[in-house]
Parts: structure tokens; C-alpha cells; sequence
């Protein structure tokens, strides 16, 4: 290593593997922060070319197909299988750990927690094959659920619902909730965007209290309901703490209200070297899939009976996190439910 400036430089001889590892990461980066937004850049762009047509194809297919995220995506088995995804949850390493076997013929909510800065322990177990999700969950559909502006954008929507991905929306959940088939696996991110302003390293900040719209559809299709914690994973990105009446966090939820997400304030470690850029530090996430809570089905549940599952989903997930963050090397995490 070498260190000019105060900053450390990676050394030249890293093994190939470690460096594809980086380059897995840097795609996926890419993918959730810039790719989008220049696919739509350039089919503007081409608009004013002579290869105009490409975009109104584009545009002709995207008004044909744009219903599918809120009818069950479009999972392909091949591209969550891509080598690069191994590469991917190596360079932590993510690891994906199972406490009970799921019944295929039922279908269940993963309440994932936390958020973290850029999902990555939730697109790397349920949007790959990288940890094996499938071998592990045998008979199992995992559907990443994420806003549906994540579908508005060219080409990277086509990547996304090949993860299995679908929207957030309540259309979305009981249109999978619904079908014949059983075994699908709805992946929710359940402190959604504002969550990713308290992703600060050594803290474990969960928004689950206001929560409740995951807890009425589970009653209501009798999906069964089953807390995910990822140990570390708000450790792979810095970013300062900030109260909630601080200015800086006044604007950042301004911000998340009228944008749809949230703008952290964080930084990690470049390409060649470790102390900034926009890639997560090198730090082994563990991510471990709670037991089930079965629900009888309610068609019309009342208040009481949803405020009740919902203290039982917490009481659950507590007990995750008491279970398993001494195994995992979190002694002295303290979890916070808000």
C-alpha cells in the first residue's frame, strides 16, 4: 500500500479475483446511482440524431411493458445467475443465513432491515443467486420490492426486473399476493428511503412503528410475515450522524418527501484507493432470515388486530437481533425501533 497525502493507494500486485470483486462492485454502484439516468440522457439525446427511431422504439415498448412491474416483473433465472454476482457478494463478503426452513407453498413478506445506503445486502441475497438464495429456499420467487420510479428509467429497468424486482406499490403486493401459484417471496425494504439517513456505521436505526402497510396486506392474503436483519450492513459506507432537528436533516427529509428518495450524505472508498469515492468499504455483511409469523387470513382486519401483528413483527425482530448479533461480532450494537 501506498500512503501519499493521507491517502492510501492500492498496491499494484492485488490478486485478479479481488480486483473483479471491485469491478462487480463498481458496476452495481454504477447501476444504482448513475446508469439510469444516462440511458434517459441518451435517448434524449438520440431524439435530436439521425438514429431518432431507436427512441421511439424504446418509447413505443416502454408504454406497452410499463405495466409490468406492478404484475410480477419479469424474473430471469439466467441473469441471476451471472458470475458477476458471485464477485459481487464476495467482495464483503455477504453472507446469506437461513434459521428455519419456509414452506413453498405459502407465500411470506421479508421485512428487511436495515435499509443501509444502497441495499446491497438485500440486492445480493434476493435480487442474485450469489449467496444462493435459491438453494437454500428451495421452491421459493423472491421479488425485491423498490420504488416504482426505479421503472421509469431505460434499460436499467429491464436490468432491474430480470432481478426479480417488482414495485412497492399496494397494486404490486396483491397482485403477487393473489395468484394461484404460491411460494412468492415479497422482499420489503421496510424502512424505505428516510431509513437510509440513519445509516450510520456501529448504529442499528430500524423505522418500523410507522410502518403498517406491509402488516395489513399480510392479514389480509394470510401471507406469512418474517424479520431479515443484515448484521454490517451500515458499516460498507461513512456518514455523520445527524438529530432530527438538525438543519441538514430538515432538508434531507424535505428532500425525500417530494423526491421519493433520500439523499445521504456519505462516502466510501475509490477504485484504486481506500479513503473516498462512492464504492462500499470491505466490510463482511451477515444477513439472517428470522422464522415465519403464520397469519390467519382476515379480509377486512381492524386496527386492533394490525397494531397487535405489528407488535408481534417487532417483538420478533428484537429477538433476531438478541439471538444473533453476538455470534455475528456485534456485542456492542444497540438496536433502535422508531
Amino acid at each position: 500500500m501506498v500512503k501519499i497525502l493521507g491517502i492510501e493507494f492500492a498496491p499494484i500486485n492485488i490478486p485478479i479475483e479481488r480486483r473483479l470483486q471491485t469491478l462487480a462492485v463498481l458496476y452495481y454502484c454504477c447501476e444504482f446511482l448513475l446508469i439510469g439516468f444516462l440511458s434517459l440522457l441518451l435517448l434524449i439525446n438520440l431524439i435530436f440524431t439521425k438514429y431518432y427511431y431507436l427512441s421511439i422504439l424504446y418509447f413505443m415498448w416502454f408504454i406497452y411493458d410499463r405495466k409490468v412491474c406492478n404484475q410480477g416483473g419479469r424474473l430471469s433465472v439466467w441473469a441471476r445467475n451471472w458470475t458477476i454476482w458471485r464477485y459481487f457478494v464476495n467482495y464483503f463478503p455477504l453472507k446469506l443465513v437461513k434459521t428455519v426452513d419456509l414452506n413453498p407453498n405459502k407465500n411470506y413478506i421479508f421485512g428487511c432491515h436495515p435499509h443501509g445506503i444502497l441495499c446491497a445486502s438485500a440486492f445480493g441475497n434476493f435480487g442474485t443467486e450469489g449467496t444462493g438464495f435459491s438453494k437454500l429456499f428451495n421452491g421459493l420467487t423472491p421479488h425485491i420490492l423498490t420504488l416504482e420510479t426505479q421503472f421509469w428509467f431505460p434499460f436499467h429497468r429491464e436490468l432491474f426486473l430480470m432481478s426479480g424486482a417488482c414495485s412497492a406499490t399496494k397494486q404490486s403486493m396483491q397482485w403477487l399476493l393473489s395468484k394461484e401459484d404460491k411460494g412468492h417471496v415479497l422482499v420489503l425494504l421496510v424502512g424505505g428511503a428516510i431509513e437510509a439517513l440513519d445509516a450510520v456505521p456501529n448504529t442499528l436505526k430500524l423505522t418500523v412503528k410507522r410502518r403498517k402497510g406491509f402488516i395489513k396486506l399480510a392479514l389480509k392474503h394470510g401471507a406469512s410475515l418474517v424479520p431479515v436483519l443484515s448484521f454490517g450492513e451500515n458499516d460498507i459506507f461513512i456518514q455523520k450522524e445527524r438529530q432530527n432537528n438538525s438543519f441538514m436533516r430538515k432538508i434531507q427529509q424535505l428532500l425525500t418527501k417530494y423526491l421519493g428518495f433520500s439523499p445521504p450524505l456519505f462516502h466510501g472508498r475509490g477504485v484504486f484507493q481506500y479513503n473516498y469515492g462512492f464504492i462500499p468499504f470491505r466490510k463482511s455483511i451477515t444477513t439472517v432470515v428470522g422464522e415465519p409469523i403464520d397469519i390467519t387470513k382476515v379480509k377486512n382486519p381492524t386496527n386492533e388486530e394490525i397494531y397487535e401483528l405489528q407488535d408481534k413483527y417487532i417483538e420478533c425482530l428484537k429477538k433476531l437481533f438478541n439471538e444473533n448479533k453476538n455470534k455475528y461480532g456485534f456485542n456492542d450494537l444497540q438496536l433502535i425501533i422508531q
